[in-house]
Formats: C-alpha cells, structure tokens, sequence
C-alpha cells in the first residue's frame, strides 16, 4: 500500500511506554464539553451522592452518549461553571449492575446484537468510536461496511498504542472477539506498524488465529495512521456507508463493557512535551484535577497546555479544570518570556525546519527543543509548495489558501477542500507561518453549510411546487 505526503516531526517531550498511577484525588471536575460532546441534559441534581458508573449527564445531540461518575461522591453543579464537580470522592467504588427490566425490554426489541450495543452506550465505550470519515460518533444502531482498528498513533505527543496495549493483550483480542460478534460478514481491519519488535510480533502472533481480522501494517510515517487515509486507501468508500474507526483503548474499553459489563472510567493519557520534567503515560479518570497533573510534570513556571497532539489538539484554557471524556494527551509547553537576541542571526544549529535552510541540516535527525515561539511574523504565501509535498491527502492547500483570500468558494470547493484529514502537517511546514490548517476546517464548514442553505431552498421550492399543483388541481 502507498502513500504520499507525510512528515515526521521529531520533538523532545516524547513519553515513555511505562504507565504511571496518579494519587487518587479528593475531588473531580468533569468537563461538560469536550472536542465532539456537549453534555447538556443532566440526570443529577446538586448535594446528590452517586455510585462509580451513575449517569450525570448525557450529549441528546450524540445518540445520549453518557458522562458517566468515575467514583462515588457527592455532585455539586454550581461550584464550577461548566463542570460538575464530585466532592468526597471515594475510593475504587463503582456500580456494575444494569437494570434487569431495561435489558429484558432491548432484548425483545432487538435481540442480543442490541443488548451488547446498549452496554457499549451505556457503560460509555462507545465514546471512543468514529466515523472515519467524519470523526463523529456514528450510529451504535447501525451497521458499517468495515470496522478499522489501529495500534498506531503517530502524532506527538498523544497516548501511543503499546502503552495502551501493555500487559493487555488478552484484554484487546476478547474485545476484538466481541466487536466481530456486532458484524456479519463486515471485515475488520487491524493497522499494525511495517517494524520488527518484540511488541510488534508479540501482537501479531496474538492475532494470527483470527481469520475474519485483515492484518494492515504501514509505515511510521505521520500521518499514515489517519482513519480517513486509512479508508481511502483500503478502498471504502464513503457513499457506501460508514465506516467505524476505533483505536487500542477503544477496543479494550468494548472488552470492559461487554466481557465485564463494567463502566468505562478510566483512561490511559500522555503527558508530554518540552515543559514537562518526566514524559510518561498516566493512568487516569475524567475528571481529574488539572491542578494536580501541572504540580507532579509540568517544570516551567509558564506553559502552555494543550488537549491532544502538537499538530491537532486544542489549547486548554485556565477555566478547564479537569480531564475531559475525551482527552488522549496533555501536551506541555514553555511559554517564549523572552526575545532571543540576534536571534535572526543564528545558524539554527538547534532548529529543524523543512526546507533544509538550517545548519542544522548538516547534523542529521535529533529531536528539537519545541517552544511557542512563531519564529517570525505571519507573511504571504510564497508559493514553495511544501504544504502540497507533505499533504497525505493530496490536495494543494496553498491554492486553496489563495482562494479563500479571494472569497473564492465555489473554486476552494473545486479544489477538495473537503479532502482535507486536518492533520496540521501544512501549517507545520509553511516558511510563512499561515495557520493553513484552520483555514482549511473552517471552509469546510462554511461550504457545508451553504450546501445545507441550498438543499433546504430546493427543498422550499419543491413544497411549493407540490402546494400549487395541489390547489391547481382542486
């Protein structure tokens, strides 16, 4: 299979495969917002006590997906504005059972297919689905034409795929088991790295005796890993239905629910980054104080914390206070309080930079020390067409960018603009410092949504179309 575009970014901060086990805490702040949740319909009220695996809140935008309580303790709803706070947090409780009655009522609706979907709903393991088109949570009702499954993650610095897998592999091959039983004769395709290692092997031969799982092994090149490449390449095509996408943690979060029908409560994040002390991997829950993670890692008396991976994740703010459902990683970084001087006339030495201008081009591949700092002042595009060599996707994003400058849609449109898997890599590599990658999500959803505008008018027109032949007829 081959790709195209691509680009390795090496970066120190990089975390260990070792799993740490935070302290547990007094008190949790749960997000009620997360990158694709919004839990907006609360099921607790304030100075309640709650069971570990009690429903506080649901997404009635997501299919109710569940915010569910990671411990016991007492919901406190005004303390923090958007999150729910669970004060007197007690220590490794949680309720497993599930309403004998609800689970009789599925079962004659849909059979036992639809039992082990609701457990996936409910016991909230099905929040670490996707469309691997869209990124969005796809219908736990419905059925795809293939499910991929990858070991992989290649973006710095989220929560790699052997730290997930560690001491696990029994768990991952039961849930692999239970996710073929939601199938029928739907594949499923499971990404492994091109490498030789002993972990690599080790879960290959794990796999081996599983006919109905298709091995897809790919180089460790970013951002090969991209569920929407992945598709592509595999040949599933978009209008033939979705396609579920789901990663290491997803297919041992399916095992918890549906092998143990436990919730799913804990995660296992990245914290790393150039402003942490010691990059490792944490075992941790929703929820947990952010406070707390900055006081053990973060090493800079200023940093900045993002959600997610260097290229792709978010910027946590201060009003954050907690893990959120969906939080992969916390990358770290120091904050720029300086200029450095004559900095224009360094060599860049310690620098890499895509277009081989550096010195440091002479010295082969080492991670570099990453900050905040821009390296200079936003500029025009200057047309060198790096955007497009590194774009696994295939598009040109500097005429797109040029477009949109012009307001030219319809053209930006032409061009595939909703090609784009929003990787960063553009961004990353242009010499003028465009942020090319938001400019490219938000025009993808600005043509949505003009596309929306006109099927709705079509739709309008057809109405009164059919109401005048109507009364023409009467």
């Amino acid at each position: 299979m081959r790709f195209r575009g691509g680009y390795n970014i090496l970066l120190e901060g990089k975390p260990e495969r070792q799993i740490a086990v935070m302290p547990e805490p007094d008190a949790l702040y749960l997000p009620l917002r997360s990158r694709r949740f919004v839990f907006s319909e609360l099921y607790v009220k304030d100075g309640e006590r709650v069971n570990g695996g009690d429903i506080l809140a649901k997404d009635p935008d997501n299919y109710a997906v569940p915010l569910l309580a990671p411990r016991a303790g007492r919901v406190q709803l005004k303390e923090k504005e958007g999150h729910i706070v669970l004060e007197e947090v007690a220590k490794l409780q949680e309720r497993a059972d599930m309403a004998e009655e609800e689970l009789e009522h599925i079962e004659r609706e849909m059979g036992a297919g639809g039992i082990k979907r609701y457990k996936l709903l409910a016991l909230g393991a099905w929040q670490f689905f996707y469309d691997a088109y869209t990124g969005a949570l796809p219908d736990p009702l419905g059925t795809p034409q293939a499910i991929i499954v990858s070991t992989v993650s290649l973006e710095p610095f989220v929560a790699r795929g052997d730290a997930q897998l560690h001491k696990r592999l029994l768990n991952f091959t039961r849930g692999l088991e239970q996710l073929q039983s939601l199938l029928e004769y739907q594949p499923i395709y499971l990404v492994m790295p091109d490498i030789e290692s002993e972990f690599a092997n080790l879960v290959r031969n794990h796999i081996r005796g599983y006919a109905w799982v298709k091995m897809l092994e790919i180089p460790l090149t970013y951002p090969y890993d991209d569920f929407a490449i992945l598709a592509r390449k595999l040949g599933l095509k978009r209008s033939d239905g979705s396609v579920w996408a789901v990663r290491a943690e997803g297919v041992l979060a399916t095992d918890r629910a549906l092998t143990l029908t436990k919730p799913c409560t804990v995660r296992i994040i990245s914290i790393g980054g150039t402003g942490v002390n010691s990059p490792t991997h944490v075992k941790v829950m929703p929820g947990y104080p952010m406070k707390d993670i900055r006081d053990k890692y973060v090493s800079e008396p200023a940093a900045r914390l993002i959600n997610g991976g260097i290229l792709t994740g978010e910027l946590l703010g201060a009003e954050t206070l907690g893990v959120d459902a969906e939080c992969r990683g916390l990358t770290i970084l120091p904050e720029l309080q300086e200029r450095e001087l004559f900095g224009f006339a360094r060599p860049g030495w310690d620098r890499s930079c895509y277009a081989v201008c550096f010195l440091s081009s002479l010295r082969g591949k080492f991670r570099e020390r990453f900050t905040t700092a821009m390296r200079g002042e936003g500029r025009p595009c200057i047309s060198c067409n790096f955007c497009e060599e590194v774009c696994p996707a295939g598009i040109m994003p500097h005429l797109i960018h040029k477009y949109l400058y012009r307001d030219l849609i319809e053209e930006a449109d032409e061009a595939r603009v909703d090609l784009c898997v929003e990787c960063g890599l553009c961004s990353y590599v242009c010499p003028s410092k465009i942020d090319l990658r938001k400019q490219l999500i938000d025009a993808k959803v600005l043509i949505e949504q003009e596309k929306e505008e006109i099927r709705q008018e079509q739709l309008r027109q057809e109405e009164a179309r059919k109401q005048s032949v109507e009364e023409k007829s009467e």
